[in-house]
């Protein structure tokens, strides 16, 4: 009997590929099948000699009464189920993709097996294996998985974070700004003077964001704290808070009290220009007092001026006078 390939130092279980030798081979003419997996698993650096397993094995060797249970997977299971303990066992079958041929893959799980009176035993799976053709694998844990891809996306975003960084820039005109990223070869030729195939001549005109860069940092510092104090004092001032009040000729703006400088003349409309005048006097009043001999002088009954207004033409007119 060959003994097992255990190693108690190297790589990381779950990072290695076992296969067994020609050795392993000539104690299985038959290939690897359901009754062979389990004994072929037995000389991977992944079995454990301390397992329930190592011991039918040993005593099926010695016991004829005990090689019976050695013949069959499904008998040398049955038995390793009266015991406690650490166990190899077969998970799961290849599966069937057509009649008479299979994936060829065998999962073996590494478990304990503790009894309890009354009721089922409880497994506690420690590590799983896959028999993929002659080739064995551990399966990572769980805990493996995330952590390599949190380990992958920390990679990622630490290498993105410095590029981020190097493209963007900030300025009190324009704010924050972002411009790509030049390439090596354009780099190299900045350095050497030169052009690549397909690049601007160096005399090139310069584009708009490069010359807004260029123009924004010779922005002198008074300039902005000048700015900075104009905001400050006056950034919460707009027109539409102080209205206009009161009637035409004596607009007043409602928050400062203050008056417009003379009376506002009202425009003249070009279509009504060319109308003539309306007679916009009153008709005399009458004299209650009978004062003046009841003649009326018409200066009592005078319209109000209206400002900006042309004064209007008077008709004179013969009114008969009746003697008394």
């Amino acid at each position: 009997m060959a003994k097992s390939l255990n190693v108690a130092s190297g790589p990381p279980l779950d990072e290695i590929q076992w296969k067994g030798d020609a050795a392993v081979m000539e104690q299985m003419p038959w290939g690897i099948h359901s009754n062979t997996v389990l004994f072929y698993f037995k000389f991977s650096p992944f079995y454990d000699n301390t397992s329930n397993n190592e011991v039918l094995f040993q005593q099926g060797m010695v016991n004829r009464d005990m090689a019976q249970f050695l013949s069959t997977r499904e008998m040398f299971e049955g038995r390793l189920n009266t015991m406690s303990g650490l166990e190899f066992r077969v998970a799961q079958e290849p599966a069937e993709t057509n009649p008479g041929g299979g994936t060829g893959v065998w999962v073996i799980n590494k478990q304990i097996r503790q009894k309890r009176q009354g009721q089922e035993d409880e497994i506690q799976i420690l590590s799983t294996y896959f028999v993929v053709g002659l080739n064995i694998y551990m399966a990572p844990t769980l805990f493996d998985v995330i952590s390599g891809r949190i380990a992958s996306i920390s990679s990622k975003v630490s290498t993105l974070l410095p590029i981020a960084d190097s493209v963007q820039s900030w300025s009190p005109a324009r704010g924050r700004t972002y411009e790509l990223p030049t390439s090596q070869a354009e780099k190299s030729s900045k350095q050497l003077g030169g052009t690549t195939t397909g690049d601007k001549p160096p005399n090139a005109k310069k584009s708009s964001s490069a010359v807004m860069s260029t123009a924004t940092s010779e922005i002198p510092e008074s300039l902005i704290y000048e700015s900075l104090m104009i905001q400050e004092k006056y950034g919460e001032e707009f027109m539409d808070e102080n209205p206009i009040t009161g009637k035409p000729g004596e607009f007043v703006l409602s928050s400062t009290g203050r008056k417009e400088k003379g009376p506002v003349q009202p425009t003249k409309n070009p279509a009504t220009a060319a109308l003539p005048a309306l007679n916009t006097k009153a008709p005399p009043a009458e004299n209650p007092s009978g004062a003046g001999g009841g003649k009326a002088t018409g200066k009592e009954t005078k319209s109000p001026k209206t400002p900006g207004m042309p004064k209007p033409k008077r008709r004179k007119s013969k009114m008969a006078v009746t003697p008394s």
